[in-house]
């Protein structure tokens, strides 16, 4: 009997990129079924070859970033818990920081738990209907005590690009440092990979999204001069005679067992944008979004938020007369569309962006779609809106 569902078209990369390329799937698979050791952690055949994985993952890593010096990179188990590792590691009782409307809760929670504790100050410095941040917002928020600016390089939400280099140039003119949050941004947006470029002080991604890995690994970069006390103590299979944590900066923060295929993963995922090129995946997925774009604004109860320009390949809407979570549930189930609705894990930018009712449906186009997936998308939306 034939499945009556339509195809999967699966659009929601911004959470997470699906399908996997191959590589990575089986990077991942052989590192869990033929290795099975723990990196750092013995000296038996299969423990030396988990520390090589590790080890190239890091190498790897280090050039998505531009030609970063891999001793200054550090793998955390995930991007949420890198950015906690990076602001409870570099703030100090008293400071104030600065984050953005447009920035992800996985910042502003943990900030905002430090400020309820009475430990930090902090201001959200606001973003415009689009989601963009006015560096000119972050200066006005500039207090003596401001140590840290912690921004989201692309909103998750409207794919808004902030301005990196001239932030940075503002927060580095006062003495402070930023904190670069490149989930949506590392390995698809231009300036492509050049961390240097950006100009950051602390750079986080997750490996399970633009980079094309697998969850269970992300990539924390901190220029030379920039220390981070660890978050987290234990174990890390080098100076196991101390109960002090160890001095190299990837040690320091990488306590605990690594998830080897995650980073077997996300090897493998770093040779497969090396080989397709970033800027060629970039330029797919862009082309696609651009496109969805162009569809969408011609539905006339359409609100379409999607910045365009050189940031990621999201695009947020809303259709009068929906509530974001059912229309989202009919482009499932009548054109096989996966799209995400709600806020999106950003609590703040939805004020700014007037969806405060229920968010927005929300796509994100991977080097895997097709302008079949746009089609469907527009169709789809074009029909439910006469």
């Amino acid at each position: 009997m034939s499945d009556p569902r339509p195809p999967r078209r699966y659009l929601d990369n911004a959470a997470t990129t699906w399908p996997k390329p191959e590589p990575v799937r089986s990077a991942w698979e052989r590192a869990a079924r033929v290795v099975g050791a723990a990196a750092g952690r013995g000296g038996h055949r299969a423990a030396v070859e988990a520390d090589a994985i590790r080890r190239r993952a890091r190498e790897r890593a280090a050039a998505i970033l531009g030609g970063a010096d891999p001793a200054r990179v550090a793998l955390p188990a995930g991007a949420t818990l890198a950015l906690n590792m990076a602001i409870h590691g570099l703030v100090r009782p008293g400071d104030h920081v600065i984050a953005t409307a447009a920035d992800h809760n996985a910042t502003l929670r943990p900030l905002e738990h430090l400020r309820r504790r009475g430990l930090i100050g902090l201001t959200i410095a606001p973003c415009d209907g689009t989601g963009l941040v006015d560096p000119a917002g972050i200066a006005a928020a500039w207090r003596p005590a401001t140590r840290l600016v912690v921004c989201a390089h692309a909103s998750n939400v409207t794919g808004a690009l902030q301005d990196a280099p001239a932030i940075a140039a503002l927060v580095h003119a006062r003495g402070g440092m930023l904190l670069l949050d490149a989930a949506q941004s590392l390995a698809q947006v231009e300036p492509a990979r050049s961390v240097v470029a950006w100009e950051a002080d602390v750079v986080v991604a997750a490996a399970h999204k633009w980079l094309h890995g697998m969850a269970g690994a992300a990539i924390l970069w901190a220029r030379e001069g920039v220390e981070i006390e660890p978050l987290i103590q234990g174990g890390t299979g080098s100076a196991s005679d101390s109960l002090e944590m160890p001095a190299a900066f990837a040690d320091r923060l990488e306590a605990g067992t690594p998830d080897l295929p995650a980073l077997a993963a996300l090897e493998a995922a770093c040779d497969w944008l090396e080989a397709h090129s970033v800027r060629a995946v970039h330029a797919r997925c862009h082309d696609l979004a651009i496109a969805c774009v162009d569809g969408l604004r011609q539905v006339r109860s359409a609100r379409v938020f999607a910045a365009g320009g050189c940031g990621p390949p999201i695009v947020s809407f809303t259709l009068e007369g929906y509530d974001p979570a059912e229309l989202a549930a009919i482009l499932e189930q009548a054109a096989g569309v996966q799209a995400r609705s709600g806020f999106h894990c950003a609590a703040c930018v939805h004020d700014f962006i007037g969806t405060q009712a229920g968010g927005t449906v929300r796509l994100a186009f991977g080097p895997f779609n097709t302008a079949a997936d746009v089609e469907a998308v527009v169709a789809t939306v074009g029909r439910i809106a006469t």
